[in-house]
């Protein structure tokens, strides 16, 4: 059990074109919304597809690719891991999950 770690890797569509922000430190960051599906059939044998909405956070040098190569509905597997944070907005504590990005596969055939 010492091996286990905070490791998440999932294959799916971006939902929106990455957003990127450069910070006066120079430190660049990406965000983008990944959509996962899964399509299974009920015990009433009725097709249900689920579709899960990931948050990912990706910094450094993977930003200029993710900038350059992926828009709106690109295939992408990756791994990262979890990371929970939270943040106060007008009063009112708001929690975020979120995957910090390790890894980057494009998925796209080329035209």
């Amino acid at each position: 059990m010492s091996t286990l770690k905070n490791k998440v890797q999932l294959i799916g569509r971006l939902g929106n074109d990455p957003e990127v922000k450069n910070f006066e430190s120079g430190k660049t960051m990406a965000t983008f919304s990944m959509a996962t599906n899964e399509i299974y059939y009920n015990s009433k044998g009725e097709k249900v597809e689920d579709t899960q909405w990931h948050n990912v956070v990706a910094w450094g040098k993977k930003v200029s690719i993710i900038e350059s190569y992926l828009k709106k509905g690109s295939e992408v597997a990756i791994e990262g891991k979890l990371v929970n944070r939270k943040y106060d907005k007008e009063g009112e504590t708001r929690y975020v999950t979120e995957i910090s990005l390790h890894e980057l596969l494009m998925m796209n055939k080329k035209d």
